[in-house]
């Protein structure tokens, strides 16, 4: 009988922008991880006008008006979001690849209902919706994840990685070596993330004495 396949344990990272994410896939040791791939992905569909900014979009309707429209802009985000997250994980798998967790970077975690601006406002709930569906996309395949703010992100992903923030930027930029295009914030961002993610499912279930060490 033939021995069944086993794919290799990879992560997903991910930059959350308004209608898009840039997506990065890492895989390898913990020390030394591989970057497989860092492209952007949609979480808004071209074809339906307004569902790269759900709430811009109503913002001189009616409300009643304004909220249909919102109603339905956001089922084509979580839609789209949702074949984005999927192409994404089955490209891993023809890779021999399987994602066993992701995170989120994003530019900000506070309430929108708190900003008195009715644009800054609209930007506040686009952000945390593009945030929540592809939250949601991941999670429903079994897929765990954690988020960070962008302004503390290598802090925060240096103390999972278990080395200071200078130096998980220079493993950072070390990784960029590999990736054919450009090496900006959004890429850096997102395998960042996924760095941190495939740190915190490969240390799931060892001891802490057991972490590899990253130069």
């Amino acid at each position: 009988m033939a021995k069944a396949f086993k794919r290799l344990p990879a992560a997903l990272g991910f930059r959350v922008k308004s209608g898009w994410a840039m997506a990065a896939l890492l895989a390898g040791p913990i020390s030394k991880p591989r970057l497989l791939k860092c492209s952007p992905i949609l979480l808004s569909d071209a074809n339906v006008p307004g569902s790269r900014q759900p709430y811009h979009a109503a913002l001189e309707l009616p409300r009643e008006e304004g909220e249909a429209v919102t109603r339905n802009l956001r089922k084509v985000v979580s839609a789209a979001a949702k074949k984005s997250v999927k192409a994404l994980l089955e490209e891993a798998g023809t890779l021999a690849y399987e994602v066993r967790a992701a995170a989120l970077v994003v530019g900000s975690l506070v309430d929108p209902a708190t900003l008195h601006n009715d644009h800054m406002r609209a930007h506040g709930y686009e952000g945390q919706l593009f945030r929540v569906v592809l939250e949601d996309a991941l999670r429903s395949c079994g897929i765990s994840c954690e988020v960070f703010v962008e302004k503390n992100a290598y802090e925060a992903a240096a103390r999972a990685l278990r080395v200071t923030a200078p130096k998980a930027r220079r493993a950072i930029a070390r990784l960029g070596e590999s990736h054919e295009g450009s090496w900006r914030a959004e890429e850096k961002l997102a395998a960042l993330a996924g760095w941190n993610a495939l740190a915190k499912s490969g240390r799931r279930g060892k001891s802490k004495d057991s972490g590899e060490k990253i130069s």
